[in-house]
């Protein structure tokens, strides 16, 4: 079979653009002796997962529980979920991941974390822990300042184990050109110097210093300081990246095919893939530089300026050889929200579908739990 049989809109993997993705991030972290635990939450797929290891990945950092869960029962160890939990399901999952696999939680918050050392006190368990610091996203973190004084309070907590501090850089996403992005990995490397150097001078030894994002990878990967990195969007890459120099049109993998189903005007064409296919995100944390949602390959006359939910409205800027019955193909975006808008991407190397590859960490656990 090959890509123009294809029924669209289909949600297509070059996997020549995604095997060379993933080599070019695992060569650089080499180069410099680091480990890369690649955020999941990016393509939400076990098989994606395994062939991230294939290719030299050390562990995994997880959005949700399920992706934890799923990984730990496909045989994947060093599992890292992004975030701390409150409530009791969450924290039974929790204890439970601990015991089957080499687990570890994230935590900024001290009554969040007795909770969980007390449910962990209750069956005997032990749960690793990395310290959330905040290098300038404002959402989860403890400051540098008071980085010390939390790991204080936290050794009262016998059922967890400090075993070191995690980051993320994400107000990187704001940046809305690639000389931007510099400052903000510089941020996340004297942020996390700074945090490390604290809790060893109070007696702690970080024996993991994490952090990461694609937009500041290349910038931070040869920090003396951080030993993991959690890049997530690498494996695809997309418009966002784009926007910031982080990208080429040619590095991104995941793309929509569409067809071009009408020209109700001589400036306007129609797709049939929309909303739910390519999302409605034109950046995050800030970022209003994106234009449109999406971009046409080998088409920049035309912008994708209006989506419904099935079907999306192009719009022409000067002369164009489209015409009704056309495939295209669009970068999304933000290749995250695509991703996770679908059951499987078709593999394609070249012209030649070559597999499919399940999303089959997509669905909310509750249902499971309640049969």
């Amino acid at each position: 079979m090959t890509k123009d049989t294809l029924q669209t809109p289909a949600i297509i993997l070059d996997l020549d653009k995604f095997e060379n993705n993933l080599r070019t991030y695992q060569e650089a972290a080499g180069k410099h002796g680091k480990q890369i635990w690649p955020m999941i939450k990016t393509h939400k797929s076990t098989e994606m997962a395994k062939i991230q290891k294939q290719f030299g990945v050390t562990g995994f950092l997880c959005g949700t529980l399920d992706e934890c869960e799923k990984l730990c029962d496909a045989g994947l160890d060093h599992i890292m979920y992004a975030y701390p939990v409150a409530s009791e399901p969450s924290i039974s999952r929790v204890i439970a991941l601990s015991k089957k696999c080499d687990f570890f939680i994230r935590i900024d918050d001290p009554d969040g974390a007795r909770l969980l050392n007390d449910a962990a006190a209750q069956v005997g368990a032990a749960v690793n822990y990395t310290v959330i610091v905040d290098s300038g996203l404002h959402r989860f973190g403890v400051e540098v300042p008071q980085i010390a004084a939390f790991a204080d309070k936290m050794k009262e907590l016998k059922h967890l184990v400090f075993r070191g501090i995690s980051t993320h850089p994400g107000h990187v996403y704001g940046c809305t050109s690639a000389n931007e992005v510099p400052a903000v990995a510089a941020e996340e490397r004297d942020t996390m110097k700074a945090a490390a150097g604290a809790l060893r001078a109070a007696g702690y030894k970080p024996d993991m210093v994490t952090s990461g994002s694609t937009p500041t990878f290349f910038d931070a990967v040869d920090d003396e300081n951080i030993s993991i990195y959690h890049p997530g969007n690498y494996v695809f890459l997309d418009v966002i990246q784009m926007s910031i120099d982080r990208a080429k049109e040619e590095d991104c993998a995941l793309t929509v095919l569409a067809s071009v189903i009408s020209h109700p005007k001589e400036d306007l064409y129609i797709m049939d893939a929309g909303a739910k296919c390519l999302g409605l995100d034109q950046g995050a944390h800030a970022n209003n530089s994106i234009k449109g949602f999406g971009y046409v390959k080998g088409h920049p006359e035309l912008t994708v300026y209006s989506l419904s939910e099935e079907v999306g409205k192009l719009h022409v800027e000067g002369k164009t050889n489209l015409k009704v019955g056309d495939k295209i193909e669009v970068i999304p975006n933000h290749s995250c929200s695509t991703a996770n808008l679908t059951d499987y991407f078709i593999g394609c190397r070249g012209a030649q579908v070559e597999r499919i590859i399940p999303v089959d960490i997509r669905g909310n656990s509750t249902t499971k739990k309640a049969k």
